[in-house]
């Protein structure tokens, strides 16, 4: 009989979705209930979280999410931050002891915005600024990671089975339009803290089942824009060509997603004229941006979710809906456990983009 650790799966990982077109929020206990279904799918070394609009009162502050090697590192990480940063509140993240999750870092939490003069001083727009910012911490302070830097928004993320790391985030205090988890079954890369999904740029998270062939490709050309890949997985790269294509080059999620996951060049030919003329031009002009491999992903962002296979279908995603709720997972069990009576459920196509998005309200 073959134990924990004597068998590579390279199918396993496991990811789960939860939005509220309308915007009505889900407690957090509904998305570990989902993520644990698939228990199997993961072997303890990363699980991890994504909730949307699960900070109303600091809705216009940059929530950092951040992890310290000691308190040492604290201290040269918040002179920097104070140097750049009004911070409106500061705090370590409420968690809940448990022996399932050891070797934890500290762990704080700021809402912040940028100081005016700083802005002025570099002359870069306020998500570029912040952007930058967390890639300079990630980058030059050892020992301090800035995991989750969105607005409304937070990611939760720790060496652990997922509905363990939930459990020690005390996700139930929270409530959220939108929520992705991620259970890791780490292929080529160490389990570790910052290498636990989701991985996160501004109010970009990804989680992802799969491995990334094309990785050192699409690594050179990301990293030609600022981007700098120091996380030891392989995922961590999605997350900046995401931000890349849609904050930077201004892409919508459609069309992001017919860049890392484009249409074949037969695929193409057959198109109409002017779904030809696109395709061609976004296959051509981000041609180093093409994931290649077997993935899952789901795509949080501001307002939105977006669910997306490899265009050969390599690795299993459904989709679910009941009213204003969309769910989306590995497998289909993890929907069902969470809303067994689902008006729809579908498998998307490989390459095909599931996208939902919150109701526009009529202005009166």
């Amino acid at each position: 009989m073959l134990k924990e650790g004597e068998v590579r799966i390279p199918s396993g990982c496991a990811i789960s979705g939860i939005f509220s077109r309308s915007g009505r929020l889900t407690n957090g206990e509904k998305i570990i209930t989902s993520i644990a279904t698939m228990h199997d799918r993961s072997n303890g070394l990363g699980g991890g979280f994504a909730g949307y609009g699960i900070y109303p009162q600091y809705a216009d502050f940059y929530a950092f999410h951040i992890f310290y090697d000691d308190n040492e590192i604290r201290k040269e990480a918040e002179n920097f931050l104070y140097q750049n940063f009004f911070i409106v509140n500061m705090s370590m993240i409420p968690i809940r002891k448990t022996k399932k999750i050891s070797d934890e870092p500290l762990i704080l939490r700021y809402f912040v915005k940028p100081l005016d003069a700083r802005l002025h001083e570099t002359n870069l727009d306020v998500k570029e600024f912040v952007a930058r910012m967390v890639i300079k911490v990630n980058t030059t302070i050892k020992g301090a990671y800035i995991f989750s830097s969105g607005k409304n928004m937070g990611i939760f993320k720790a060496v652990g089975y997922p509905e363990d790391v939930g459990e020690y985030y005390r996700l139930e205090e929270y409530d959220a339009y939108c929520w992705t988890a991620h259970g890791r079954y780490p292929t080529n890369t160490p389990g570790w803290w910052g290498g636990a999904h989701p991985f996160g740029m501004l109010d970009y998270s990804v989680v992802h089942n799969g491995e990334i062939s094309s990785y050192d490709a699409n690594r050179r050309y990301i990293e030609m824009f600022g981007y700098k890949c120091t996380l030891m997985t392989d995922t961590e790269v999605i997350a900046y060509v995401v931000d890349f294509l849609c904050r930077r080059q201004g892409l919508s999620m459609q069309e992001m997603a017919g860049v890392i996951a484009a249409p074949f060049w037969t695929t193409i030919e057959k198109k109409s004229p002017e779904e030809r003329a696109l395709a061609e031009y976004l296959r051509n002009t981000f041609s180093s941006l093409l994931i290649t491999g077997p993935f899952s992903i789901m795509v949080g962002f501001e307002n939105g979710l977006m669910a997306l296979n490899d265009r050969l279908k390599l690795r299993s995603m459904v989709v679910g809906e009941k009213d204003d709720m969309t769910y989306i997972a590995s497998e289909e069990c993890a929907i069902r456990v969470i809303e067994p009576n689902l008006d729809k459920i579908w498998s998307p196509r490989g390459g095909e983009p599931v996208i939902v998005t919150l109701d526009k309200k009529e202005e009166k």
